[in-house]
């Protein structure tokens, strides 16, 4: 039973240092894509397409792991609990992972053109996602519920700067027909960015949960 218990906290420790390399693979992804998007850095940004791919790998091979474990082990209670989180933070982690692929994929469409004001926005949004990202893994490392409720209240920073990116947008089709589709193209961006925002806000929730064992609804 001593080696069995021991074998389970080993694996623990090992899928906890397997989400904090997913993590910082996935934080380093969108700041490459937030440096091509300063830089208008078309080939920095295929990097970030490319990049995607080990993200994904390492996804399925740690929700394969989990899985193992919860059916060979029977993990009870805060065991169960953690492992039940790691799978939520990996499905939010690929999910931020395809939104720096968008960001990336804006880049490389609008290279070239000339820079438009709200841009500002975005990387703001990117910047505080980075910020969020490595806020929301700390908080799951050292099991802290306050720190993943701190960390979900910064996605009103990228709320906020997803609606005054609209409404730039909005001025700038009107003022400029002719720059209608990129208008329409940073204002897609900025959804996704948005949504990005609601994911790392889903993994602080799901600490909450992993701590406190309870469904608590973040930054509503």
């Amino acid at each position: 039973m001593q080696n069995t218990r021991v074998f389970f906290s080993e694996e623990q420790d090992r899928l906890r240092h397997e989400i904090l390399t997913m993590a910082t693979l996935v934080e380093e992804n969108l700041g490459k894509a937030l440096t091509a998007l300063r830089n208008s850095d078309a080939e920095l940004a295929r990097e970030v397409k490319a990049a995607d791919a080990e993200i994904n790998g390492r996804q399925l091979k740690i929700e394969d792991a989990a899985a193992v474990l919860i059916a060979t082990q029977q993990p009870v209670a805060a065991d169960l609990r953690e492992l039940v989180t790691i799978l939520k933070l990996t499905a939010n982690l690929e999910r931020v992972g395809d939104h720096a692929v968008h960001l990336a994929r804006t880049v490389i469409k609008l290279s070239g053109k000339a820079s438009f004001r709200a841009m500002e926005h975005l990387e703001k949004m990117a910047e505080t996602g980075q910020e969020m990202i490595r806020a929301a893994i700390a908080a799951f490392l050292d099991k802290d519920a306050e720190a993943a409720r701190r960390t979900a209240a910064l996605d009103d920073v990228i709320d906020g700067e997803h609606k005054s990116l609209i409404k730039a947008g909005l001025l700038m089709m009107k003022k400029h027909p002719e720059l209608l589709k990129k208008a329409l193209r940073i204002i897609q961006t900025s959804s996704d960015l948005e949504r990005m925002g609601d994911h790392i806000t889903n993994i602080c929730e799901a600490i909450v949960y992993m701590t406190e064992s309870k469904h608590e609804e973040l930054n509503e």
